[in-house]
């Protein structure tokens, strides 16, 4: 689209002025005034007769498809002419939707055949960037008219969650000595996998004599078990509004994605199968549990695409379609909040059938502002008062956590810096003891 810039609009708007000055100077004069403004429009016709024309330009968009959040990376806007043209400034600029942050606008100094504006950004933070349309401008030679055009874009960039987390402690707790001893070998006895065979001697479990074999070798013989490495693990993200709550510059929510990633990890390298499942009000995201090390990179990229909702969590649809999707014994981590114990009456109950076929972690994060509230030192009534009624919420936080525990639900509960270490120890702790 041609338009008329403000240089061209002064242009014209100047005949007024002189018009009138011409009219109080010399009356005879005043109709000369009209001839300015026909000269006006005149060099404004030669302006865009002369502009560069769109059909001569071709535009093409290219972005990373997907970037870590706090990376800076840049939009590419490519452009071409098949014919030779009068350099021309030209500006560009991107419409988005999501967390990005761009400049207002980028320019260069085009002369063809090809050249390249590079649009920079910085992912703020996890979520998917759509590119709705591509914005160009240039003026013709005089200044006095713009061209226009807007490129509508189809293009999305996924800001990968964070990895900023230590990865020290997943890194040990893959290392041989910490799962496999100093010598790689098999954990014996254990597990719920049969291994071997050997003979019974005083201190095993009388349970595990197979008494068929014993006949055949006339001598007891006992089952001997190892820990399985094909366990499933979901990783089940609440996305409702109580996990939009920040805590150090970061959603409840986004603290438990990058714990649920390396945990992830973890079970990935250990030979288990990891998969997610993200709900709220209804069921937002499943990824079928897989294995290996290259099925990370979806799970990142499920991560990803878990929106924030401000809807109230329905856990009992949210745990009970979860359940009925799990054809197996797994291990469920549920990242999820509270606030009180009438609010938890639900998730309770749900816990508890959960609980009847799967082991599951249930991992919630501690406010540092209700501890600082408790552990203030009461200069007045009103701080008094406000650590009172913390030290009520911390209460019944207290009692809830021990209702789900004694539903056999392994409850991690700790501050935001103790997250990652707290749940891989749980992790190997549930594994080693084989309770899946």
């Amino acid at each position: 689209m041609i338009r008329p810039t403000p240089r061209a609009v002064l242009l014209f708007s100047l005949g007024i002025p002189v018009a009138l000055l011409m009219l109080v100077w010399n009356p005879a004069l005043w109709p000369f005034s009209f001839d300015l403004s026909l000269l006006a429009l005149l060099v404004t016709g030669v302006d865009a007769l002369l502009i560069m024309p769109k059909r001569a330009l071709g535009v093409g968009v290219g972005a990373p498809p997907r970037l870590p959040v706090g990376n800076e990376s840049s939009i590419e806007v490519a452009l071409n002419t098949a014919k030779s043209v009068r350099p021309v400034w030209i500006e560009a600029a991107i419409d988005t939707d999501g967390p990005l942050e761009t400049p207002p606008a980028r320019s260069i100094r085009f002369a063809g055949p090809a050249e390249v504006i590079a649009i920079p950004f910085s992912a703020l933070r996890r979520g998917i960037v759509e590119l709705q349309a591509l914005w160009l401008r240039w003026q013709g030679p005089l200044g006095l008219v713009e061209c226009r055009v807007r490129q509508a874009l189809a293009d999305r960039i996924e800001i990968l969650p964070s990895t900023r987390m230590s990865w020290g402690p997943a890194i040990q707790a893959l290392s041989k000595s910490a799962i496999y001893g100093t010598k790689t070998q098999n954990q014996k006895g254990e597990g719920t996998e049969f291994d071997t065979l050997r003979e019974h001697v005083a201190g095993l479990d009388s349970r595990f004599i197979d008494w068929k074999q014993s006949a055949r070798h006339r001598k007891l013989l006992s089952k001997e078990f190892r820990i399985e490495r094909n366990h499933q693990i979901i990783l089940a993200f609440d996305t409702g509004h109580l996990m939009l709550e920040p805590i150090d510059g970061l959603a409840r929510l986004d603290h438990g994605i990058e714990a649920g990633l390396m945990l992830g990890w973890t079970g990935l390298r250990a030979g288990d199968l990891v998969g997610s499942f993200g709900f709220d009000a209804t069921v937002r995201q499943y990824l079928d549990p897989g294995r290996g090390g290259s099925y990370y990179s979806r799970l990142q990229r499920a991560a990803a695409q878990l929106a924030y909702h401000t809807e109230e969590t329905n856990f009992t649809l949210g745990l009970a379609e979860l359940n009925s999707r799990l054809k197996r014994r797994a291990l469920v981590v549920l990242f999820t909040e509270f606030v009180d114990s009438v609010m938890a009456e639900l998730l309770i109950e749900s816990l508890k059938r959960m609980a009847n076929r799967h082991a599951v972690i249930f991992v919630t994060l501690q406010d540092p502002l209700t501890a600082r509230l408790v552990e203030a030192e009461p200069q007045d009534f009103g701080t008094m008062a406000e650590a009172v009624v913390a030290h009520d919420f911390a209460r019944e936080r207290a009692i809830v956590m021990q209702r789900i525990a004694r539903l056999g639900v392994h409850c991690v509960d700790v501050p935001v810096g103790g997250l990652s270490v707290a749940l891989l120890n749980r992790y190997l702790e549930i594994k080693q003891k084989g309770l899946l």
